[in-house]
């Protein structure tokens, strides 16, 4: 199965295990899970090879019950109307069991963005805005960075779009903060991941002393977890990218890694752990499988499956990653006792902080980076407790149980909006 049927099959399973325990009548759950509106165009480029291309983007609607369209924008060769659907409904969920108001929504561009050099990369973006914009608005659709895609994309989309409705910094979230970006949203993702492990380890009586962590993807939101993490107490002895992964029982320090990386190295040739020593140049198959206390799943989609899932020693696992657990291996680990954090949950800090953001432009006015910290924390234990809450009360997982809490707060808000198909 490909990563992009994988994350279509996973939302659409545990929408209908949630839908299906909530009682939703059929009719309203087609209504629900369907988006409200797909744009797919096309993109021609001429690269530098002197030729036209023509890709393929798409921009996905899902739900706008509790406000305007909120998702990111990826560019990937593998993008494509199913995986986009997907991410869109999740975002749907995620936004509402945070409850933030914003509903859900994904773009993406199936071209090699690897591969292209920054000019191109700009003439992409500004014809995807050019064909989108009538769609996009501050309160109608605001995307946001997510895989190829970063703080200078978002700075590309905001101008292109400005050019035909004015300065708009509201449009879009993840800029520099130099164009109206919020402090602290790069860090955010990440950041919520580990606010969602200490509420988790006061569940399980762990401190972070005594906590060994593993994170499989060194990107974006697994270095940024895996620096606020150690920072805490915790000790960092696995690291995975797509070069490979290590392993060291001593510790492995995110901050000096992070400069052998941005130095040009690859991960498998970082050469110390915390004291000095080598480390041990290890398979993904063996990060999964390290002994540790906490795994964070930060790459893409479907990394733990039936086949590993048995092999997983950790005690939690926090979904750093957009589903980065298959249906069955979920089973799997439930049923072998290990709490897993659902995406959904865990994976939401950057959602919120982009809300940060976006009211900060509304208001024309900044925060400082620890208020927009504080204000991340006070979210994210609220929203811990109340998918903790309904787990415990329901017997049920914590991803049934958020997803069920999603699906109620949007079902909630079409009622009461009166929106066609909800009454």
């Amino acid at each position: 199965m490909s990563q992009e049927t994988s994350t279509f099959h996973a939302v659409s399973h545990y929408f209908d295990v949630a839908a299906d325990r909530l009682g939703i009548a059929e009719g309203l759950q087609s209504v629900v899970r369907t988006a409200e509106r797909e744009v797919q165009v096309q993109i021609p480029i001429k690269l530098r090879d002197g030729r036209i291309h023509v890709f393929t983007g798409y921009r996905v609607q899902h739900n706008s019950a509790r406000g305007p369209y909120k998702g990111g924008i990826r560019y990937h060769p593998h993008v494509n109307l199913d995986e986009v659907r997907a991410l869109a409904a999740l975002m749907t969920w995620k936004t509402a069991i945070v409850d933030v108001p914003f509903g859900g929504a994904k773009g993406g561009v199936d071209c090699p963005a690897q591969d292209l050099t920054e000019d191109e990369l700009e003439l992409v973006t500004r014809a995807f805005v050019d064909k989108i914009g009538d769609v996009l608005g501050p309160n109608r659709d605001i995307p946001a960075p997510d895989v190829n895609t970063n703080a200078q994309v978002m700075a590309w989309i905001m101008d292109e779009y400005g050019k035909l409705h004015g300065d708009t910094p509201a449009v879009v979230t993840g800029k520099p903060v130099s164009l109206g970006g919020s402090l602290g949203r790069q860090s955010a993702t990440g950041r919520g991941v580990v606010h969602a492990y200490c509420e988790a380890a006061r569940t399980l009586g762990l401190s972070p002393d005594a906590t060994r962590v593993a994170v499989q993807g060194f990107g974006n939101v697994g270095s940024w977890a895996a620096q606020i993490i150690t920072e805490l107490g915790c000790k960092l002895i696995g690291v995975s990218n797509t070069s490979g992964a290590i392993h060291s029982d001593v510790g492995i320090d995110p901050n000096s890694l992070l400069r052998h990386l941005a130095a040009g190295g690859r991960l498998v040739e970082y050469p110390h752990a915390a004291d000095g020593t080598g480390v041990e140049v290890i398979t993904h198959e063996d990060l999964v499988a390290l002994d540790c206390e906490v795994l964070i799943p930060a790459a893409l989609g479907g990394a733990l499956h039936a086949a590993n899932a048995n092999s997983v020693r950790a005690r939690m696992v926090v979904e750093g990653a957009n589903n980065p657990t298959t249906p069955e291996a979920d089973e799997i680990l439930h049923d072998n006792d290990v709490l897993v954090i659902p995406d959904v949950l865990a994976n939401a800090g950057g959602v919120i902080v982009s809300y940060f953001e976006w009211a900060q432009n509304l208001q024309h006015f900044s925060w400082d980076e620890r208020e927009v910290n504080d204000r991340l924390a006070t979210r994210m234990r609220r929203a811990y407790g109340e998918v903790q809450e309904r787990a415990r009360a329901e017997l049920v997982s914590m991803r049934v149980a958020a997803y069920e809490i999603g699906i109620e707060r949007v079902v909630e808000a079409g009622c009461l909006r009166r929106h066609r198909g909800y009454v």
